[in-house]
């Protein structure tokens, strides 16, 4: 039987890859022969004299930020840069894509999260899955280390509206486009053939991912967010609610108070969930349950050492952070220990008792609240971090300054007012918050959506907030039961008892995702949808164990030290549901 013309110049493309080395592919001619006519991509010209192709020998594969990788192979590739331009602005976009060797092409496609104000820098994420991946500037040398919060402002007052709307979205959804349709032509696959494509990112990597789905989510199938630090406008500011509680109660507890409150907390929320194992697995009924008073008088005693605050949100031994000296800390828990640790666990409300935010769930660590250390009238005194102080200056303000100087003024309706400047200005750029999945959806994109519970950067109910607002706004009129059905078929969220923030939590040693893109992967090509998420728990008592986790909303129960169930409890779920009536609009 005679092949058609079409079907017989495919099969002569796939055969010529497939018999390709990769000293054939990784050329320079090859490149620009590959790259889409200018018009192909509304919006994207590509300049094909600065194209450049060299091969890598024996590389090392990363992992996105905040993701495991067991992969300990090495991987040959080339490495190709393109640049192209925006019609009518006088830019120049660089975007760098590692392309496996032939024989390892798998026909697909990775996008890997940054995290802070940086996209990822670097192409190699997804060689271990047969995958092309990509890498950016967006125009403002991200590719060199240059972050976005350095270059927001163009001046005092002036916002920088190009870099803003590239590291909000745009640059990831043009590296995809652009990257997909050159991948096709590199390897000879023809323009009808599938490119299985997927994210990966965790934190601000995580909202990345979001973005994309939200905004390009045609050209996706599967993408994995953790922790998304999304909402911007709550979000960031939310970092100086622990400094204006003390600011407000005008008390500075020492960071010894503070973590024997947590770690009080957590021995006696523990048990809670059915099993004592130095982990809250259920923090919606420690909340419910467990009185903070009970701690007030508790001794507590720390040795003197040099501490080290957070970078964006990490834990304490964040590559970046400053060092400060602590002296020995004894003393025992006083009632205003507990009222600063209350009021932040209550979250951001109004002078009107309106409720403008959502905060992180009891037994997390209270990283924004810690005091420094003054020498000289020895004393704590207030340190405002700048992951919120920051965004004020630079994003509220346009002032470029790195920090706020004190909060002199500042009050909780302070605190409201620059959420609610920052939502509304960045409401299209960094918010990210939009609830209408229906393209991503209805193109078959599959997502996998991860929160540590005991997360103290980005807190674990913005998460749920953010399902429930997709709940609402694509299952409009049907059942509750009918929509969370509904939804597993392509959006599943989990929660990670006991993690930090991207991560494993030292405080609590819980389990932790390890291959999320596995599953990913068998759900997308395989049809395998999962029920639960699998998860290994690194350290402590239960070393090496497995945990499948619960597919929210359920919540874990454990029946003994070796197997629990996943229920659904409305007072705790109910525990977990916000709304923001300090803002006049929804909040998503």
């Amino acid at each position: 039987m005679r092949l058609q013309k079409g079907a017989s110049t495919m099969a002569l493309a796939t055969a010529a890859s497939a018999a390709s080395s990769l000293t054939d592919v990784c050329t320079v001619a090859n490149v620009k022969s590959a790259l889409p006519a200018n018009g192909t991509i509304l919006g994207v010209n590509v300049i094909p004299s600065l194209s450049t192709a060299n091969t890598v020998y024996n590389a090392s594969g990363s992992s996105a930020m905040g993701t495991t990788s067991g992969s300990t192979e090495t991987y040959n590739y080339c490495n190709v840069t393109v640049t192209y331009t925006h019609p009518g602005k006088d830019d120049t976009v660089v975007v760098m894509y590692a392309m496996p060797e032939p024989s390892d092409y798998k026909k697909r496609f990775y996008v890997a999260g940054g995290g802070g104000y940086s996209l990822n820098a670097d192409t190699t994420g997804g060689l271990e899955y047969g995958a092309v991946a990509g890498a950016t500037s967006a125009g403002y040398g991200a590719l060199d280390g240059t972050t976005y919060d350095e270059v927001n402002l163009k001046g005092n007052g002036s916002i920088n509206w190009d870099a803003t709307y590239m590291f909000g979205y745009q640059a990831l959804g043009e590296m995809t486009k652009l990257g997909k349709s050159f991948t096709k032509g590199f390897y000879g696959d023809s323009d009808s053939s599938k490119l299985y494509t997927y994210y990966e990112g965790c934190s601000d990597g995580g909202r990345e991912g979001m973005s994309q789905i939200q905004r390009y989510g045609d050209e996706y199938d599967g993408a994995i967010t953790g922790a998304p630090a999304f909402r911007y406008g709550q979000q960031q500011v939310n970092h100086l609610l622990p400094g204006v509680v003390e600011h407000t109660q005008d008390y500075y507890p020492s960071p010894c108070a503070l973590a024997k409150i947590v770690n009080a907390t957590i021995a006696a929320c523990d048990p809670l969930d059915g099993r004592t194992d130095g982990v809250i697995a259920r923090s919606d009924l420690c909340k419910l349950n467990f009185n903070l008073s009970s701690i007030i008088g508790e001794k507590y005693y720390c040795a003197a050492e040099t501490a080290t605050s957070l970078g964006f949100g990490f834990s304490k031994r964040a590559e970046g952070s400053t060092s400060s000296y602590e002296p020995a800390q004894s003393g025992t828990v006083s009632a205003k220990d507990v009222a600063v640790a209350q009021a932040i666990i209550d979250g951001l409300h109004n002078s009107k008792g309106e409720r403008a935010y959502l905060s992180w769930q009891i037994g997390a660590e209270f990283s924004d609240a810690e005091t420094q250390w003054n020498n000289n009238t020895k004393e704590w005194e207030l340190d405002i971090t700048s992951l919120g102080g920051e965004f004020v200056t630079k994003f509220v303000e346009l002032v470029d300054l790195d920090n706020l100087s004190s909060f002199d003024g500042v009050t909780y309706d302070t605190l409201v007012e620059w959420m609610n400047t920052a939502m509304v200005r960045y409401m299209d750029s960094l918010q990210t918050t939009l609830p209408d999945l229906t393209t991503f959806q209805q193109s078959g994109g599959k997502l996998i959506h991860y929160h540590g519970e005991q997360d103290p950067s980005v807190p674990t109910a913005s998460s749920i907030h953010y399902w429930q607002s997709v709940k609402s706004i694509m299952y409009p009129g049907v059942s509750t039961s009918k929509a969370i059905s509904d939804l597993k078929e392509w959006y599943q969220l989990y929660l990670v008892p006991g993690a930090a923030h991207c991560g494993t939590n030292t405080l609590q040693p819980g389990p932790y995702p390890e291959d999320n893109m596995e599953i990913m992967i068998n759900w997308v090509e395989n049809g395998v949808q999962p029920t639960r998420l699998n998860s290994t728990v690194s350290s402590g008592q239960y070393e090496g164990e497995t945990q499948m986790l619960c597919q929210w909303p359920s919540r874990p129960l454990w029946k003994s030290n070796s197997t629990f169930d996943c229920v659904f409890d409305k007072a705790s779920y109910e525990s977990w549901t916000y709304e923001f009536p300090a803002f006049k609009v929804p909040v998503y």
